[in-house]
């Protein structure tokens, strides 16, 4: 009840995001119930109703990553008030006001979609568009009930789990305790080493007839579980890489002789470095598989279905917005600083130039990396 009526008193940036975490929600729902419909109709073919199952996992994993991002945002996460702390609201309980918030957003976003497939299915209305989705989704078959809540719940669950664990209350500094100078960030051997495994399970699995191209998953049905996999340990790696490509834009930023705005820039990506660095890592590991996506499509693999098309708008557009609310976040973080230094007479277009250099060398270094690992992604299912 707290939730609600905390809910109903908030900003409209914050409904806003909700809103986009509802939608995205809805989105993966919509995706799993056209998986359930696909294995009702085809009930022969189990196999490929496990691979269209374990495609949806990547929009999953998208929607919950956002669905984080956007509780670390919310109100109750703030440094805690006294008057919160005094009726009984500390850090824990904020912690799990947050958590709540996320579930009832994809709760909502469930409902959505679960409406939408019935719709689809003919369970509202008479059959839309002359039933040209009737064999996809299995209509006219009845659902079973315990399998449609259990995939409905599978994201608000999730991400209301993964909320509260990001969100819980960390120990606090000790009295007297200065903050340590921003290091070069120890996961990068080990971001180096997933991305180097995940180019080594994929080529692995795509092994195939010499000059047979790898079909897209039109479907959702046509690339074997490793070459997944392998994407997916590639993703991971990049997310671990991420800070430690952000600190090496920041130290690039101030060598040779660099100036005020360049050291400026510099130690802004260097203290950032954890915060926005592993969203870069994601979005730079979204960009490689869709420009390694398009270069199949160029060798002759089979186009996008409409499925595809969803769960990759899913992906792309949840890592992007969460790139989005990463930067935001760390502006905020730097209120106090840009204060300071406007106080302090700096002109606000050393402020701007400063951004944007620091766009640049993010771009710089992150570009190169994308490229390369889209071309060693696509060449083991070309050749």
């Amino acid at each position: 009840m707290l939730a609600l009526r905390l809910a109903r008193g908030t900003r409209p940036p914050v409904l806003l995001r909700r809103l986009l975490v509802a939608v995205a929600s809805g989105g993966v729902g919509f995706l799993l119930l056209c998986t359930l419909g696909y294995a009702m109709g085809h009930p022969a073919q189990s196999g490929d109703s496990g691979l269209r199952l374990l495609w949806c996992l990547a929009p999953l994993a998208a929607t919950v990553y956002f669905a984080v991002a956007v509780a670390r945002t919310e109100p109750g996460t703030d440094p805690p008030r006294a008057g919160l702390s005094a009726v009984g609201l500390g850090p824990a309980r904020l912690a799990m006001l947050a958590a709540v918030s996320t579930a009832l957003s994809c709760a909502l976003g469930s409902a959505l979609a679960f409406l939408l497939f019935l719709h689809l299915r003919g369970g509202l209305v008479r059959l839309p568009f002359d039933g040209a989705a009737a064999g996809l989704l299995a209509a006219g078959r009845p659902l079973p009930s315990a399998a449609v809540l259990t995939l409905l719940s599978l994201v608000p669950v999730t991400a209301a789990a993964a909320s509260a664990v990001a969100l819980r209350p960390r120990r606090p500094k000790r009295t007297g305790e200065q903050p340590a100078a921003p290091l070069s960030p120890a996961g990068l051997p080990w971001g180096v080493a997933l991305v180097a495994a995940g180019l080594a399970v994929e080529t692995y699995a795509s092994r195939g007839a010499p000059g047979a191209p790898l079909p897209l998953p039109g479907r959702l049905d046509a690339v074997p579980p490793g070459v997944l996999a392998g994407w997916a340990l590639t993703a991971l790696g990049l997310a671990l890489a991420g800070p430690g490509l952000t600190h090496l834009a920041g130290r690039l930023l101030q060598c040779a002789r660099p100036g005020a705005v360049r050291l400026l820039a510099g130690r802004v990506l260097m203290d950032e470095a954890r915060r926005i660095g592993r969203p870069l890592g994601v979005v730079c590991a979204v960009a490689s598989a869709a420009i390694a996506a398009a270069t199949l499509r160029d060798a002759g693999s089979a186009p996008f279905g409409p499925l595809t098309g969803l769960g990759a708008a899913l992906v792309t557009g949840c890592t992007v917005a969460t790139l989005l609310m990463a930067a935001l976040e760390a502006k905020h973080a730097r209120t106090a600083t840009t204060e300071t230094l406007a106080r302090m007479g700096a002109p606000a277009q050393a402020l701007r130039t400063a951004a944007a250099l620091r766009a640049t060398a993010v771009l710089t270094v992150f570009t190169p990396v994308t490229c390369a690992l889209a071309v060693l992604a696509a060449l083991p299912l070309t050749s």
